[in-house]
């Protein structure tokens, strides 16, 4: 794969309803950025998996992956729970995480020529897919913060769930992210941690921004 050069990179990883993909897409809007949030392809997968059992295998995910378009991830449904288990369980898959690697590489180091370069999220992003990113964040918040997120998430789908179901599901996929055995969720020493607990969409932001412009020179 051939790779652009003088292009931003920036690679966040965080657990689940953090808020990293919400600061993904501002950094995205911001900087003029190729936004991709990884953890969605997963679930894209998953979703595969869950309609398609018999037709389900490595040669179906393949060629599904190979002609994955961006929009297809914006698709609400994959916010599911059911997706979301079956995702975790497809994400521990080493041949499946090597072919979705292939595809995140071409996002993150060869984007479309009009983005200024790309932008990253998931669990692995620093520590496999994108290790020598201009930018790296760890970005996390409390799990009952998060899980009210998620609910609120839901509630906003419609979706007949409660909030501890919404608890005991996050609490259950932090577990499964940090103890998997390929790509596990953990922060580097050379990634910049940014909580999220107490703070605002628009807070976060800017201290995000502080960083890369001062890195940027603008």
């Amino acid at each position: 794969m051939k790779k652009r050069k003088n292009i931003i990179t920036v690679a966040i990883d965080s657990p689940a309803a953090a808020g990293a993909g919400t600061q993904a897409r501002l950094i995205a809007k911001h900087y003029n950025l190729l936004q991709l949030d990884t953890g969605r392809i997963y679930r894209l997968i998953g979703k595969l998996k869950l309609e398609n059992p018999k037709k389900f295998g490595y040669s179906f995910v393949k060629k599904k992956i190979n002609n994955l378009r961006l929009k297809s991830l914006q698709n609400k449904n994959l916010l599911s729970d059911k997706v979301a288990i079956s995702a975790s369980i497809i994400a521990k898959d080493k041949k499946i995480r090597n072919m979705v690697h292939q595809f995140q590489q071409k996002c993150a180091y060869s984007p479309p020529i009009r983005y200024a370069g790309s932008v990253l999220d998931g669990r692995d992003i620093i520590t496999v897919q994108v290790r020598d990113a201009m930018f790296k964040f760890y970005i996390t918040a409390s799990l009952k913060v998060r899980s009210k997120r998620r609910f609120k998430e839901y509630k906003n789908l419609k979706k007949k769930i409660t909030y501890k179901e919404v608890l005991k599901s996050l609490r259950n996929r932090d577990k499964s992210d940090r103890q998997r055995k390929y790509g596990p969720l953990k922060k580097t020493k050379d990634s910049i941690l940014i909580n999220t607990t107490k703070l605002s969409r628009k807070r976060c932001f800017e201290k995000i921004k502080v960083i890369m412009d001062r890195k940027l020179n603008i």
